[in-house]
């Protein structure tokens, strides 16, 4: 043994390989390598190959023609792309209302009341289903010829409407119908951020003399404020991309008055076999959301430096 111990002091250290003297500089590299390939590969590659496809002009057919902003300088000639652009901002609007009556709902719901659970689950409801089945629930209420709406209209006395058939209301009839579950998904976001509140604080405002909307302001929504961003960025996404309430409720219409850009983008890539003005509308939509959202990040990174 002790002869072994020697040779093994004689030896000396043993010399370091190359993998051993880049381990820390390369461990990074190769963990993320199979992370960044699936994003170039799903989510770089497909949009810079949408804003090459915008500047030509093509019909998934033929060989594509380079127009260069060909496409662009219609689309902003195009009055259905100025109505699209202008019920977007409708649903981004009416879209920020659903953060504020899901913490509503949340802290309705967070109250230790007989039957919550089963409160719980009916506002869990609109969640789970599907937005086609939300679509087809709100169309058949809004239906002018047997819509459960014009019935109760009819029970107090007032003259039937037809909200999908209005161009002047036909947006908001769609926007009301994807508002709903929007509601119940940031309803879900603010229950799991009330049980992440630190109750020493609340008790201690209490004991201080906070109470209602001071409380809330001061207190508990600064806990709040991951739950709120999340909350803002998945309500402006979807507002941007609202595509299949449109699609299954008023297809558009009337006259195009409810089409919003992903709807446009679509009917003008599938339905005019348009792919290249398609495409132009799918980047417009994209700076758009880009834009906002860089925005808000901006603001939410002075405003916790501050």
């Amino acid at each position: 043994m002790s002869a072994t111990v020697g040779r093994i002091a004689v030896a000396g250290p043993v010399p370091a390989t190359w993998w051993r003297r880049h381990q820390m500089a390369l461990a990074p590299a190769i963990l993320l390598a199979p992370a960044c390939l699936l994003f170039a590969l799903f989510v770089i590659w497909p949009i810079a190959d949408s804003l090459w496809v915008s500047l030509h002009d093509w019909d998934g057919i033929k060989p594509m023609r380079f127009v260069g902003f060909g496409n662009y300088t219609e689309l902003f000639t195009d009055d259905v792309f100025y109505t699209s652009l202008v019920n977007n901002v409708l649903w981004l609007v009416a879209f920020m209302l659903a953060p504020v009556f899901g913490l509503a709902l949340a802290l309705l719901l967070n109250q230790t009341l007989f039957g919550m659970r089963l409160v719980k689950s009916l506002f869990f409801f609109p969640f789970v289903i599907s937005q086609v089945v939300v679509g087809l629930v709100f169309g058949w209420f809004l239906n002018a010829d047997f819509g459960l709406l014009n019935v109760l209209l009819g029970f107090i006395g007032l003259p039937p409407v037809d909200i999908l058939g209005d161009e002047r209301w036909a947006t908001f009839g769609v926007m009301a119908a994807g508002l709903w579950p929007q509601t119940a998904y940031c309803m879900i976001l603010y229950l799991t951020g009330l049980t992440a509140i630190n109750p020493e604080l609340v008790e201690a405002a209490r004991l201080d003399g906070a109470r209602g909307w001071r409380l809330l302001r001061h207190v508990i929504l600064p806990q709040l404020r991951p739950a709120t961003f999340i909350a803002i960025v998945v309500c402006v996404v979807g507002a941007l991309r609202s595509f299949d309430l449109v699609s299954i409720m008023t297809k558009g219409g009337p006259y195009d008055s409810s089409s919003v850009l992903a709807f446009y983008m679509y009917q003008q890539t599938f339905a005019s076999f348009r792919y290249g003005y398609g495409a132009a509308i799918a980047t417009v939509l994209f700076l758009i959301m880009d834009v906002y959202i860089a925005f808000f990040l901006v603001s939410l990174l002075r405003r916790e430096r501050r």
